[in-house]
């Protein structure tokens, strides 16, 4: 699959948020990111797919996309809270 930087919209697929997920959810589970880290990036992920999902602007099917990925995003960072 051939991802491009932006879409026709001038946005990110939401693509590239799941992989940035799932990425930072792998690197905590090999113990190769600090904790801290992991959830500095995680609330950034979060917040900024929330103003995203939260555009009146956002076409429906680009919100959607954005959705599943905020909601993922949110499952890492509660279960990184749970973390020391």
């Amino acid at each position: 699959m051939t991802k491009e930087a932006l879409g026709p919209d001038g946005l990110p697929g939401h693509d590239y948020f799941l992989d940035a997920v799932n990425h930072i959810d792998e690197a905590v589970a090999s113990n190769s990111i600090a904790a801290g880290a992991a959830k500095g990036i995680v609330f950034s992920l979060v917040e900024t797919l929330g103003a995203m999902v939260g555009d009146p602007d956002l076409p429906n099917h680009l919100k959607s996309g954005y959705m599943g990925a905020l909601d993922l995003a949110v499952e890492l960072e509660a279960k990184l809270a749970k973390l020391k």
